[in-house]
């Protein structure tokens, strides 16, 4: 059974974390959801986001959803991908030195990674998006390009791929995102 990585955090978008995880749980993967300073068990608050007609997203109270795995008790070798959810977790997420190194981990090895959203802000404080194509929530764009990347403006449903890493603007794009995670992770799924 492939195992995969899944980091999240407080105020994470709700749909970016809860939906995946089910996701790829339904399809058979061991997925361990994790944050830093939390383990097994502890809680993460969710933030719903949706695209009301007004200029950026509106926020609203989410779920609590339960972290399954300790974050200290990470091996990242034992892992075949990584999925990072988006929200307003990643700000600050992406300030632990420990995230960053395991993220380095899977670009290093060339390991199938997906994030969405501002899940992005994690990637590029990793400085792993140097000379890659790829999306995010529009808002996250100007950093994608700071950081070296080649930011892809493509419809908030649509995924975008560049060899390991899938990425997605937003949770519209789920069927697409999880479809070609899965695709790199190299799921067969007989209709």
């Amino acid at each position: 059974m492939k195992k995969v990585l899944f980091l999240t955090g407080d105020f994470t978008e709700d749909y970016e974390t809860m939906v995946p995880f089910q996701m790829l749980e339904m399809v058979g993967y061991e997925v361990h959801t994790v944050c830093p300073e939390k383990k097994k068990g502890d809680i993460v608050k969710t933030a719903i986001h949706d695209f009301e007609g007004d200029q950026t997203y509106t926020e609203k109270p989410g779920h609590n959803f339960t972290l399954n795995y300790s974050f200290d008790e990470v091996n990242v070798n034992d892992y075949d991908g990584l999925v990072i959810a988006g929200g307003r977790a990643p700000e600050y997420l992406r300030l632990n030195q420990r995230l960053l190194e395991i993220v380095q981990h899977f670009f290093n090895e060339n390991k199938p990674v997906a994030a969405i959203c501002h899940g992005i802000q994690i990637l590029t404080a990793a400085n792993v998006v140097k000379g890659r194509k790829l999306t995010a929530y529009p808002a996250v764009g100007p950093e994608v390009t700071l950081a070296g990347g080649d930011f892809q403006s493509i419809p908030v449903d649509g995924a975008f791929v560049d060899g390991n890493l899938v990425t997605s603007p937003a949770w519209p794009a789920h069927p697409s995102f999880i479809r070609e995670f899965l695709k790199i992770m190299g799921a067969k799924i007989e209709l």
